[in-house]
């Protein structure tokens, strides 16, 4: 870049140094009529030409330069370019195929629910036949407790009215009557 200022500043110098002659003739007859003033320009101009050459020569680099960065930029910009709409694309066909994610999704999220809940119902009717057999086993045990608290009230009851009959009915005379009968009993058993 300095190198192309460089050039541009000399460039306008040189023209600026050939055309001052030109400012300081106004009034005087034109010397660019004799044949002198033609070669002269004819040299003006090959000067300024050179100086242009010259300059344009020693810029070259930084346009060639210059223009190799923009070319680089610009190849680089369309491979980003390629890029974003490669992933575009893979987004799109996501989005396309993100509908079809969604259904299935909640299909297997509705066949598990079905499942789970079938799940808790057999096992909730498992728990419910254990909590019956238990409950009735609890039952025929709470039975067989009450028949036999049943049988041992009515045998206490039996043995309580049966002493109350006999003090009822057994008398001094009954008593010495089964007294005699027993030892006669025993009196006659062989042991």
């Amino acid at each position: 870049m300095k190198y192309a200022v460089r050039a541009a500043i000399f460039s306008f110098s040189a023209l600026l140094v050939t055309a001052m002659p030109v400012f300081a003739q106004e009034n005087q007859p034109s010397p660019a009529d004799s044949p002198t003033g033609a070669i002269f320009r004819w040299i003006n101009f090959a000067i300024i030409v050179g100086l242009l050459v010259w300059a344009f020569g020693k810029a070259a680099p930084v346009f060639h330069r210059n223009a190799r960065d923009i070319a680089e930029k610009i190849a680089e910009g369309t491979r980003a370019r390629e890029a974003a709409e490669k992933q575009r694309a893979q987004a799109q066909a996501k989005l396309a195929g993100l509908a079809k994610e969604v259904a299935a999704i909640r299909a297997d999220a509705k066949r598990g629910a079905e499942l789970e809940v079938e799940r808790l119902r057999e096992l909730a009717r498992n728990e419910a036949a254990l909590i019956e057999k238990a409950a009735q086993t609890e039952i025929e045990a709470a039975e067989r407790a009450a028949g036999v608290e049943l049988k041992a009230v009515a045998a206490r009851m039996a043995v309580e009215r049966a002493e109350e009959l006999l003090r009822k009915e057994l008398t001094p005379a009954t008593e010495a009557t089964l007294v005699h009968t027993f030892v006669a009993e025993l009196e006659g058993s062989p042991n």
